[in-house]
């Protein structure tokens, strides 16, 4: 207990807690849907489009720069369900295309003109202890935001994430539920940026959903799972980072890794089965069991 109980002796610590915690379970609710659409590689791309805007905003607008890097990540977000709506390309080519070329030029500015706000180790790599009480608040805002968009537009996100045709049929705005999920996926990146690290957030949005599906067939649990998981990997990454020196953010993902093998260790063969359905999601039947 008294192991436990030192680290709570420090505000830093406390804050850090909350944060960490938070920032877990909101990238574990919002990564199932992003896991189960197979658009693990959309994090990737999204969180580094997002990093561009982060160093663009801060050239223009310092103080405003959270503001306009959450703009460039919407828009980031809007143009690549664009291009892939419009044109030949699949979606991890219009990826790849729009957030490398976003990410190059957020490194070309912090390289040509510095940066009069967060340093760039801080963006790359999360800082937990510098967060500001308006990033707390942000975080919290768009955690309450993501919940309700979840709750209050659950069925039509359960429709057209496992059959997206027949959803539109049967009167689902399904170009509207994607522009919606890409915004607040681009929030919730953003809101998590400054904790996690552009470089290891996408890894915070895939496992704890992966992980919650090698546990579970039911599409209802397996939302709760993820966001247990996503909290408890945040909770207990901090504490091991504050006793091991390692930055949170990067102890966060491997409180999760290791989860992930101990799971697959006593799942076996059907967990790497369970997981491997998440790229069928297209086949109704093949996940039929998953939307109960």
């Amino acid at each position: 207990m008294d192991t436990l109980l030192e680290p709570l002796q420090y505000a830093f610590f406390q804050k850090g807690l909350l944060v960490a915690g938070l920032s877990g379970a909101l990238l574990g609710l919002i990564g199932v849907y992003i896991v189960l659409r197979g658009m693990s590689y959309i994090g990737h791309g999204l969180s580094h489009s997002i990093f561009g805007g982060f160093a663009a905003a801060q050239l223009f607008a310092a103080n405003f720069y959270m503001l306009g890097a959450g703009l460039w990540g919407i828009a980031s977000a809007l143009a690549i369900t664009s291009v892939t709506k419009r044109s030949r390309l699949g979606a991890d080519a219009a990826i790849g295309v729009i957030t490398t070329a976003s990410f190059a030029l957020g490194v070309a500015l912090f390289a040509k003109f510095g940066s009069s706000g967060p340093s760039f180790e801080n963006a790359l790599f999360g800082s937990i202890l510098g967060i500001s009480a308006q990033q707390i608040l942000g975080l919290v805002a768009v955690s309450v935001l993501t919940a309700a968009f979840v709750f209050l537009r659950y069925r039509a996100l359960l429709f057209s994430t496992f059959d997206p045709e027949v959803a539109a049929v049967s009167g689902v705005n399904v170009s509207r539920i994607e522009a919606m999920l890409m915004i607040v996926l681009s929030l919730a990146i953003l809101a998590t940026l400054t904790v996690i690290g552009v470089t290891l957030v996408a890894a915070m949005l895939v496992i704890p959903a992966v992980i919650a599906r090698m546990l579970t067939d039911s599409f209802g649990r397996m939302l709760g799972y993820s966001t247990a998981i996503g909290l408890a990997c945040g909770l207990i990454g901090m504490y091991l980072s504050y006793y091991a020196g390692v930055p949170s953010g990067t102890m966060i993902v491997l409180v999760g890794a290791s989860l992930f093998v101990i799971v697959l260790a006593f799942t076996g063969g059907r967990g790497l089965r369970r997981s491997a359905d998440l790229d069928a999601h297209t086949d109704a039947s093949a996940l039929a069991p998953v939307a109960r």
